[in-house]
């Protein structure tokens, strides 16, 4: 009789259980992903303050905003260690990195530890540094090097954090569309990074291309390897995008006036950032071009055929964009794509030209470099996907 009971009783409630843990998300995770967003809408927040009004205090709001998601990041994962650490079962042991061997947590949770720590290190340092050397000497400087790298940490660790999470519970959707919303968050990061080689005004030049093709690949293959929606780069690509457009509304809605000189552009708002690129084109390339061939193709020649998809779909997208860019530049629009930086005055930037435009032989010798570039960066994300796909912790 226990033997026919044993084998009859049907398995429901572990499964009930299972398909409960997977929908269901962890409250330090939602902390972690608004400290990420946090994070990279204060840097974006910034750039618009120094751009409208000039140099800002330590208390300044865009200064908040970033420290807000550090210390958000700081106290949500610490909670998470130490609840794991100390009042966890073995089972939530098991499933984390130790450190010490007495403390547990997830990859993304040291992560985002050590960026929390970097980050708000580099606040006091900051200040110092200004106070002994001058307002914005140096853009590079090592405390803004301590901090970069610290909100590059929090975010890569949210990533990681809600990655192990989809890895495990492959059924539950919600963590495929939140590490696809934190690869975006990523690839905005690394688009603010490079932002002084993408001004519209630079479109129509192949070192615009080439910078892109050598860094934008690596964080949309990456995502698209690892990541378990349907169009898992794409994704990405329309997160990056959204925040983009949605700061670009409502940013130019708060009145700002310049404060430091020289004032030669009267401006009256908050200056709205870089109008994203087009990388959802791209995006969609690489997802295609994996469905296609991802399962046939390796390394080199699978990074062959995502590098030149990258380009081609890139340059037929970006290429005409451009002179809408331009164009709007040139009057004023719900877009405010007519504002420039306080500093500077009439010229280029304001008749809606470009820099050092390329034609001819000059595209293709510029278009085969950044082939060439974007080949190596898809390479390099074929393999950090592929370390990612495996991250269970």
């Amino acid at each position: 009789m226990q033997t026919t009971a044993t084998l009859h009783a049907p398995p429901r409630a572990p499964a009930r259980a299972d398909a409960w843990a997977a929908a269901s998300v962890p409250w330090h995770v939602y902390a972690v992903l608004f400290a990420s967003t946090s994070v990279i809408i204060g840097v974006l927040w910034d750039i618009s303050w120094h751009q409208s009004i000039g140099r800002d205090t330590f208390w300044s709001y865009p200064h908040m905003a970033m420290y807000l998601g550090g210390v958000v990041s700081g106290v949500a994962c610490g909670w998470h260690v130490l609840h794991t650490s100390f009042a966890g079962t073995a089972e939530d042991k098991a499933g984390t990195v130790s450190f010490w061997k007495y403390f547990h947590g997830s990859l993304g949770a040291w992560v985002c530890i050590w960026g929390a720590i970097a980050m708000l290190t580099s606040a006091p340092f900051d200040d110092w540094w200004h106070n002994a050397y001058g307002l914005d000497v140096k853009i590079l400087s090592p405390p803004h090097a301590v901090l970069a790298l610290g909100i590059l940490a929090i975010q890569m660790g949210a990533m990681l954090m809600v990655l192990a999470l989809q890895n495990r519970h492959g059924d539950a959707r919600v963590f495929r569309w939140m590490y696809a919303y934190a690869a975006g968050l990523v690839l905005l990061n690394l688009g603010t990074m490079i932002s002084e080689y993408t001004w519209r005004w630079a479109q129509h030049g192949m070192l615009f291309y080439q910078v892109v093709a050598g860094a934008i690949p690596l964080v949309l293959v990456a995502p698209a390897v690892a990541g378990r929606l349907r169009w898992p780069a794409t994704a990405a690509a329309a997160s990056y995008t959204g925040v983009l457009l949605a700061l670009t509304f409502i940013l130019p809605l708060f009145p700002a006036e310049p404060r430091l000189a020289p004032v030669r552009y009267d401006i009256d708002r908050m200056m709205p950032p870089q109008f994203p690129l087009l990388l959802i084109v791209p995006a969609l390339a690489l997802d295609l071009a994996l469905r296609r061939w991802g399962s046939r193709k390796k390394g080199w020649m699978l990074a062959g055929v995502l590098g030149a998809a990258f380009v081609a779909a890139f340059f037929i997208a970006q290429w005409p964009f451009a002179n809408v860019l331009n164009w709007l530049a040139t009057r004023e629009t719900i877009l405010s794509q007519h504002l420039r930086p306080y500093m500077i005055g009439e010229g280029i930037l304001s008749r809606g030209e470009f820099w050092s435009a390329a034609s001819g032989m000059a595209v293709v010798r510029g278009l085969g470099i950044a082939a060439v570039l974007a080949i190596l960066s898809a390479r390099v994300g074929l393999g950090w996907g592929n370390f990612m796909a495996r991250v269970k912790r």
